[in-house]
């Protein structure tokens, strides 16, 4: 089983932990967004000036698991130095609906959750 494979033992078919432990991140939802925006694909470059808080570690990662999982697509070109884009696949393309959801869901309860948030804690 691959490494990344997530499986719950009380549920070993239930996909929810598997799919979302990659695409539940900060920085897989952050690219996928990046990439939707863009009407061209994205050179590795264009992602990381995009996303300044995101290391090239963490970015060549989550590119990698994203690519892996079918979201996205990448496609090297045979020149000196390599140029390698980044574009979203149709899987990725049919994930971006729910996506919005999520953001529209986040960005309509934000100040809500942060005043739940300090009053939880004792800020407010």
């Amino acid at each position: 089983m691959a490494k990344d494979f997530i499986q719950d033992p009380f549920f070993p078919e239930c996909p929810i932990r598997n799919v979302l432990a990659r695409i539940g991140t900060k920085w897989a939802l952050a690219v996928l967004y990046t990439l939707n925006e863009s009407v061209e694909p994205l050179r590795f470059r264009d992602l990381e000036a995009r996303n300044p808080d995101c290391s090239q570690k963490v970015l060549t990662s989550t590119l990698r698991g994203l690519e892996a999982d079918g979201l996205i697509s990448r496609k090297v070109y045979p020149e000196v130095p390599p140029r390698v884009e980044y574009a979203l696949t149709d899987r990725g393309r049919s994930f971006m609906p729910v996506m919005q959801q999520l953001l529209d869901w986040a960005y309509n309860n934000l100040h809500d959750i942060v005043s739940d948030r300090e009053k939880y804690y004792g800020q407010g």
